[in-house]
């Protein structure tokens, strides 16, 4: 069965000895195919926010950048940051070499460096040796760039519900078993079997306690620098 939204609630309708959905009438059926893929959802979720760090959310982003622009905005669909990965990327033609970015804090960036925004002279543009996470989601390069060097770093993605019936899981296929499991313990609790809902609760928990000695980096370094980017928006958790 295909790996999207209508595989994983006709998995859980099989489980259940319903009947399957069609791509024809997966959008307006109602009543119990609803809660089915509530539940769905629900089960992702639960996974996704158990830890923005999943490796299957780890993004590596490069940006071009224009010379005199020190303001770039986070990705859309980024949830977290790691702030230690920005480094200007090695460019034989620019005659740069690979330069990591210093974090320093905004209150910093204001009383020392803010007035490079405004300021007209271009004498002080150069490569950028610090970064810095604004309140507004953008982040700021000090100094401001002079030449078009290419930026990398790293992000997690936002999780987000699937709609459609060929939506696919940002949760990679061969952890599909956790998000049934987990669909079917809200399916028992919708159908007030606490029995049944108890034994998919146990195996849900059990295997997102797989994913996370598989999939989870827990070095504190690491994750002391990451900076959440959001708050729970409309489809993005």
């Amino acid at each position: 069965m295909a790996y999207d939204f209508i595989g994983l609630v006709n998995d859980v309708c099989g489980r259940l000895n319903e009947v399957k959905l069609t791509t024809t009438n997966f959008a307006t059926t109602t009543g119990y195919y609803t809660f089915v893929k509530e539940a769905v959802n629900s089960a992702i979720r639960h996974i996704q926010q158990e830890e923005f760090e999943w490796t299957w959310n780890h993004v590596e982003q490069e940006l071009t950048l224009v010379a005199g622009v020190s303001r770039e905005p986070y990705p859309a669909d980024a949830k977290v940051i790691n702030m230690q990965s920005f480094r200007i990327k090695r460019d034989a033609t620019l005659g740069n070499g690979t330069e990591y970015l210093r974090e320093i804090t905004y209150e910093e960036y204001l009383e020392k460096f803010v007035d490079q925004e405004y300021d007209s002279d271009t004498s002080n543009r150069g490569i950028p040796r610090m970064i810095v996470r604004a309140p507004s989601r953008e982040f700021i390069l000090v100094p401001e760039p002079d030449k078009a060097y290419k930026l990398v770093y790293e992000y997690y993605l936002l999780g987000f519900d699937l709609e459609g019936h060929d939506d696919v899981p940002q949760i990679p296929e061969p952890y599909r078993h956790v998000i049934i499991n987990g669909a079917m313990y809200y399916v028992y609790q919708f159908r007030n079997d606490a029995q049944m809902a108890n034994m998919s609760q146990v195996l849900f928990e059990d295997g997102i306690k797989h994913l996370r000695s598989l999939h989870i980096n827990r070095y504190k370094e690491v994750r002391d620098r990451r900076v959440s980017t959001t708050g729970m928006g409309t489809r993005g958790f």
